[in-house]
C-alpha cells in the first residue's frame, strides 16, 4: 500500500464477517465502523486528493510529509491506513481464547523488550486507555529494528512527520469512541482488554518480518 500511488489505492474488503469478533466487539459496531467509518474516510481521501499534484505519488510518500498537505489528505488518509491495519491485525477465534498470545518471532521480539507478554500487554493497555480523546494505540518497529509502545491523536499513526514516536505501525488499536462505545459505552478500558482476545497474532509476525526483511 505504501509504495501504490494514492490515486490507485482500493478500499479493501472486510476480511471476515461483521459478527466474527463476537462477543468481544459487536456486529453492529463493526458494520457501522467499515461501512460508514472506513469508507467514509477513504471516500473522502479521494476526493481530497482529486485534480491535485498528490495524485501522482506515492502514499507512503505522502505520509512521510503529512505536516506538508493539507489537514483533509492527513486526517482521511491517516484514517483510512490505519483501519486498514486494525481490520487485517484481528480474526475470529485466533490463538487459545481467553489467554491469546503470540508466538514464534514476535513472541520472542516482545520478550527481548518488553521482558515478557504480560508487560508489553500491560504498557500497550495504558497507551490506549490514557490517549486523550480520540486516537490509536501501536506496536511499531522503530528505526533501529527494536520494537515500542506508542500512541497518536486522531487519525494520525507512526508512518506520518508530525508522529511523537515513528516507525512502521504493526498492530493498532483504535479507541475513537466509535470504535467501542455501542457495546462498552465510557468502559475503554474493557473494550481494550477484550480486543486482546481477537488480536490476530500470525497477521502481526508476517507485518513484522516484512519490516524487518
Amino acid at each position: 500500500m505504501l509504495n501504490t500511488l494514492i490515486k490507485e489505492l482500493k478500499f479493501s474488503e472486510l476480511p471476515y464477517a461483521y459478527d466474527a469478533l463476537e462477543p468481544y466487539i459487536d456486529a453492529k459496531t463493526m458494520e457501522l465502523h467499515y461501512t460508514k467509518h472506513h469508507r467514509g474516510y477513504y471516500d473522502k481521501l479521494m476526493a481530497a486528493i482529486k485534480g491535485t499534484d498528490l495524485e501522482d505519488q506515492k502514499f507512503g510518500d505522502i505520509l512521510g510529509r503529512i505536516s506538508k498537505v493539507p489537514a483533509a489528505v492527513r486526517n482521511n488518509g491517516g484514517g483510512f491506513i490505519n483501519h486498514d491495519l486494525f481490520w487485517n491485525t484481528m480474526g475470529k477465534n485466533i490463538g487459545s481464547e481467553p489467554s491469546n498470545k503470540p508466538g514464534g518471532e514476535i513472541a520472542k521480539a516482545i520478550d527481548a523488550e518488553f521482558g515478557s507478554f504480560e508487560k508489553f500487554k500491560q504498557e500497550f493497555s495504558n497507551a490506549a486507555a490514557t490517549r486523550f480523546g480520540s486516537g490509536w494505540a501501536w506496536l511499531i518497529v522503530a528505526a533501529d529494528g527494536n520494537l515500542k509502545v506508542s500512541s497518536t491523536p486522531n487519525q494520525d499513526n507512526p508512518l506520518m512527520d508530525v508522529a511523537e514516536t515513528q516507525g512502521t505501525p504493526i498492530l493498532g488499536l483504535d479507541v475513537w469512541e466509535h470504535a467501542y462505545y455501542l457495546k462498552y459505552q465510557n468502559r475503554r478500558p474493557d473494550y481494550i482488554e477484550n480486543w486482546f482476545n481477537v488480536v490476530n497474532w500470525d497477521e502481526v509476525t508476517k507485518n513484522f518480518k516484512n519490516v524487518k526483511r
